[in-house]
């Protein structure tokens, strides 16, 4: 593959980058991503890397900012939609969204600054989710003494992320039914999931 010089203050190559890096990340882990590797993926010369992100802290920082803002977005539009439940299940359960958390989680184990970014996010993420999340429950008429929108929150993402752990080493006893238990709850307030 040609390296492209790139432009520096082009955005695009920036955000090729970006995606070269979620790429290895997802496919390879966290580790796997380099300075070197991320360039020859994008078609970049190594030093925009630096250029654009300043160190590898720097791009895994940019990296998760992404990816936040876009799950910001999606959890609006996943709680504004006609069945908000069935949606929200699907947000949390997606295989794709948990295996990227998880590696975050890996990097934010060695990398402080890392570790700080995702905690500011999760805070201000977790406080949209239950603004949101209280108003849904709330037009179904659940008492949110008896059903709190946090515990709603920590038990579908939880059992999500959980069951995906397992899922990495071969083990998926219960999986099928706790998601039958979760769809049938889902299933009582809102019908069938619509397409």
């Amino acid at each position: 593959m040609a390296v492209r010089r790139g432009k520096a203050d082009d955005p695009t190559t920036r955000n090729e980058i970006l995606d070269a890096a979620a790429a290895i990340m997802v496919d390879e882990g966290y580790a796997a991503v380099t300075s070197r590797r991320v360039a020859t993926a994008a078609g970049v010369n190594s030093a925009l890397v630096y250029y654009y992100f300043e160190s590898m802290d720097g791009l895994f920082v940019a990296l998760f900012r992404r990816g936040a803002d876009r799950s910001f977005d999606r959890l609006d539009e996943v709680l504004a939609s006609p069945q908000p439940l069935w949606q929200f299940w699907d947000f949390v359960h997606d295989p794709s969204n948990s295996a990227r958390t998880m590696e975050f989680i890996a990097v934010a184990n060695h990398r402080k600054a890392i570790q700080a970014e995702i905690a500011d996010y999760s805070r201000r993420f977790r406080k949209r989710e239950l603004e949101l999340l209280a108003t849904v429950l709330e037009g179904y008429g659940l008492d949110p003494e008896r059903w709190p929108a946090a515990s709603i929150v920590l038990s579908l993402s939880g059992i999500s992320r959980f069951m995906l752990i397992e899922q990495a080493f071969g083990v998926d006893v219960g999986h099928a039914e706790t998601i039958a238990v979760i769809e049938r709850e889902i299933r009582a307030l809102e019908g069938e999931r619509q397409p």
